[in-house]
């Protein structure tokens, strides 16, 4: 019998204990590693370094493979014209600011080491998916919970889970802006005044639909600024085909998505200062009041 030892915000890929008292993590059918048992090992391994640390404590190093090595040098590289044509400038900027490696992958205290200079962040491993109000509450203290894993070989243009390419390359390069930081923490502030899990999984779509997949324009032009674009080569070749739609935060609350697919939806703000001012009154005021007032005013004919 399996046991959960790490629940996943989103549910995919959860770690569990099997009867011998291992860890596991426990990937679907569709998985791209799914039938490797050399990765699914490796995995486990991986996840059970960081299972029972405790924030504050030195982070678990991990012994990246070549293969893995492989992988991130492989993806940066296909980023990097990627982010030229289609990031926002201020992601640009950070990117050059910060100067994560892209020939090795950084371990995930070096990473912090490079940031909490600039924006007072600092990360700490998980082994899977943390918790909503865990993952996004932890904001509000200048923490950031990533995974240390790596994508399969197999796929590396996208992943449905945030491995540390995700996390890394897409979120800590966000965060080496100052004012996207300012924005995360006010997250993790939103967090604390959401009491009921409906608040709070309305705050984290317009999360999703922002930190993660959002869209700005530019000189007439839609730019990324969302991690889970920025981190995803095969997303980068696909988002300016989406249907992209204006900024619309009720309806980003509300919207329904599939982690497993490219986004076919995405919302957009006119420029990146109305992007750093609304976000961050929006998160900086939002409660369940809130919450209520926003799904109230859609239910009315």
């Amino acid at each position: 019998m399996k046991e959960p030892l790490h629940n996943s915000r989103g549910g995919y890929s959860p770690v569990l204990a099997n009867a011998n008292g291992n860890t596991v993590v426990e990937l679907t059918e569709d998985h791209p590693g799914f039938s490797d048992v050399e990765y699914r090992e490796r995995r486990n391994a991986i996840a059970q370094l960081s299972l029972t640390h405790q924030v504050g404590q030195p982070i678990p190093y991990v012994l990246y493979t070549d293969r893995e090595h492989d992988v991130w040098r492989y993806v940066s590289e296909e980023l990097a014209p990627k982010h030229e044509e289609s990031a926002c400038s201020f992601f640009l900027d950070a990117k050059e600011s910060l100067r994560i490696p892209t020939d090795h992958i950084p371990q995930l205290g070096d990473v912090g080491d490079l940031l909490s200079p600039v924006c007072g962040f600092r990360y700490e491993p998980v082994p899977g998916l943390a918790p909503l109000r865990e993952f996004y509450g932890s904001f509000a203290h200048g923490t950031f919970f990533s995974t240390q894993y790596i994508r399969h070989h197999s796929e590396p243009k996208y992943t449905p889970e945030p491995d540390l390419i995700h996390e890394v390359i897409g979120h800590a390069n966000q965060l080496g802006d100052p004012r996207v930081a300012d924005i995360y923490s006010a997250v993790g502030g939103a967090v604390q005044r959401s009491t009921t899990h409906n608040s709070l999984e309305f705050l984290s779509k317009i999360f999703w639909f922002t930190m993660e997949f959002g869209v700005v324009f530019e000189h007439g032009k839609p730019k990324a600024y969302g991690a889970g674009i920025l981190s995803s080569f095969g997303e980068l070749d696909v988002f300016q085909g989406a249907t992209i739609r204006p900024l619309n935060l009720s309806h980003m609350g509300a919207e329904e998505y599939d982690i497993t697919k490219y986004q076919p939806i995405l919302y957009s703000f006119d420029s990146p200062s109305q992007m750093f001012d609304q976000l961050l009154e929006f998160f900086s005021t939002y409660d369940d009041s809130v919450f209520a007032a926003m799904t109230s005013s859609r239910s009315e004919p």
